[in-house]
This record gives C-alpha cells, sequence and structure tokens, in this order.
C-alpha cells in the first residue's frame, strides 16, 4: 500500500539523514521527499512517499517518532488528505506540434513557462496520476528534452492540522 508520511521536523543539520535512514535500515524506499521550512523557521515539514505493508510501516513510523528532531509525525494516507506534486517538463516541438502541445498543456491545466522555436516549457500541479497522466500524453505528441518533479505535498483535510505539542 501506499504511505504519505508528514513530518513536523527539527530544522537542524542531520535531521532529514537521520529520517531517511530510518527507511532504508528497513528496506524500504523512498518513492518521493520533499522538505521545507513551515511559518515557524524552526521547524520544516517532510512529505515522504513509500509503498509497504500498514504494519511495517506502522512500526517505522513508531521508530522514527522516538528520533530526537521529530516533533510530530502521521501517516495521512488512513486519513482524509489532499496532495499535489509539481512538474516542470521541457518538450521539443517539431513537424508542427506547436498547436497539440498548447491544447494538451491547457486540457490539464498546466501553464507555459518558456517559448523557443523548437521548444516549449510547461508546469503542471496536480497528485501524481494528473501528473502521469500529463506525462503521457504529452510524450505522445513532442519529445520530452528534461523533467522535473518537486515530490509530493499533502496535507489532512479540514480540522486535522499536524502542529508542534501544546
Amino acid at each position: 500500500m501506499r504511505h504519505i508520511i508528514s513530518i513536523l521536523l527539527q530544522n537542524e543539520a542531520g535531521a532529514l539523514a537521520r529520517v531517511a535512514g530510518m527507511f532504508s535500515a528497513r528496506g524500504y524506499n523512498i518513492d518521493s521527499l520533499s522538505v521545507a521550512p513551515t511559518h515557524d523557521p524552526t521547524v520544516s515539514r517532510l512529505s515522504l512517499v513509500t509503498t509497504g505493508s500498514d504494519a511495517v510501516v506502522h512500526q517505522i513510523i513508531q521508530q522514527t517518532r522516538k528520533l530526537v528532531d521529530v516533533v510530530e509525525i502521521v501517516d495521512l494516507a488512513s486519513l482524509d488528505h489532499l496532495e499535489c506534486e509539481l512538474l516542470m517538463v521541457k518538450v521539443e516541438v517539431t513537424n508542427g506540434a506547436a498547436r497539440e502541445v498548447v491544447e494538451c498543456v491547457r486540457r490539464h491545466h498546466g501553464s507555459m513557462l518558456d517559448e523557443t522555436e523548437n521548444t516549449r516549457m510547461v508546469q503542471l500541479a496536480g497528485t501524481g496520476a494528473e501528473i502521469d497522466a500529463f506525462v503521457t500524453e504529452i510524450g505522445g505528441i513532442a519529445r520530452i528534452l528534461e523533467l522535473v518533479r518537486s515530490g509530493v505535498a499533502a496535507m489532512g483535510r479540514g480540522q486535522q492540522v499536524l502542529a508542534l505539542p501544546s
């Protein structure tokens, strides 16, 4: 099963390495990892995607919770949540495919960041499935030259808040 682990982490050198080490020590691959400061500059929010059995991921979460830099941790996969990922892709446009590229970008609610004679750079935000669908479609229209994805950012819906303990 796919798990989205959200962690509040002290903004300290080595904190990210210790969390990643906890997963790799147990043989679990990290499919996606995104980390950035929060509104509190002393705390960062880490969003990590991994795949594994509920029982083993639960055990890893319990072990990760014990790390000195971890303030709070939750598996969002079992909660009502929203997730988003950012994609930037550069494609080569040849043989009059420019119109098709623009139409594809519009259908997927993306935006054109840069245009040259033979290339287009596109930005798109959405779920992993939406990003995958766009990449498949645009790849059928134009040759993908370069692609970068941000990794998943996720939050619980409604009143659910991952926050510092009071």
